[in-house]
């Protein structure tokens, strides 16, 4: 025998009650996981502010560049840094030298985007050790675009390279030597002196210290290198590490509450340490 319920009005407004309720709390039920690599907003920014940099900075023969890093879960310090940078109006454009997260999670890169978004100048974002971390080499590729990438400002060229080795356990092309080799030539006609940056420097944890001697070797043929620098070692550090005149410059980390903003002219350059 089948029982039959009938259901009062009074019955449906009680099962219409728990489930709205159900419904109302779905966004904690339901939410993402850490690392699903789906975000909304911005996406590609590299690319777009590349080409807002070497529009507005073409014809300049001064450049004045603010370089950050390692803001990672520290969310606070980067809001300070960003306020600062904004209130000088000199400078032209930032570039963030990796560990834009922590633990890779999508939330970390959309937290410091959306902190880096109210920058008013534009920059470009390299990729750090942490951001390897989960699926956070894949949200990175969505939101800032190739691991290895250049481009022109004020007829100096700044070669920004994926230096992190030990995340490809030393299998990948890391260092990209290729990239870099197609750079000996290419625009050559368009710039003059070269910057590498990068977030892990030779004979750090990071880097494939295998082929220390031969990176150097293809910096010194980039056209005119006027010197490295990276992030990583959370420290602000003037180098020779290879005792041949080409410095490595250290970015410190966001918590030290300081960058390295330096000035471009036709004569050289010059730098200072900013604390805020």
């Amino acid at each position: 025998m089948h029982r039959v319920f009938n259901y009062t009005p009074f019955m449906r407004k009680i099962i219409f009650s728990v489930c709205s309720m159900m419904l109302v709390g779905c966004d904690s039920l339901f939410d993402y996981h850490p690392y699903d690599t789906r975000f909304d907003g911005e996406t590609n920014i590299n690319k777009v502010n590349i080409a807002r940099i070497e529009t507005s900075c073409r014809d300049n023969d001064t450049l004045n560049v603010a370089f950050i890093s390692d803001t990672h879960n520290n969310y606070s310090d980067l809001a300070d840094m960003v306020s600062d940078i904004n209130r000088r109006d000199s400078i032209d454009f930032v570039i963030h030298l990796g560990d834009l997260s922590d633990t890779g999670t999508t939330k970390e890169f959309m937290w410091t985007r959306d902190e880096l978004s109210h920058l008013r100048p534009p920059y470009v974002a390299l990729i750090g050790n942490h951001d390897f971390l989960g699926t956070g080499e894949e949200v990175y590729n969505a939101m800032f675009g190739d691991f290895d990438f250049s481009f022109i400002a004020g007829r100096i060229k700044f070669l920004c390279l994926n230096t992190n080795a030990t995340e490809y356990d030393y299998i990948a092309a890391v260092p990209n030597f290729d990239f870099m080799e197609e750079h000996f030539t290419a625009d050559s006609t368009l710039y003059d002196r070269t910057v590498v940056c990068m977030h892990a420097r030779p004979y750090s944890d990071q880097f494939n210290n295998n082929v220390a001697k031969s990176f150097e070797y293809y910096v010194w043929h980039m056209k005119s290198t006027l010197f490295c620098i990276n992030g990583h070692d959370h420290s602000q550090n003037a180098d020779d590490i290879y005792g041949d005149g080409m410095i490595y410059y250290g970015v410190d980390a966001a918590y030290h509450r300081n960058y390295m903003l330096f000035t471009f002219t036709p004569y050289g350059y010059s730098y200072e340490i900013v604390s805020f």
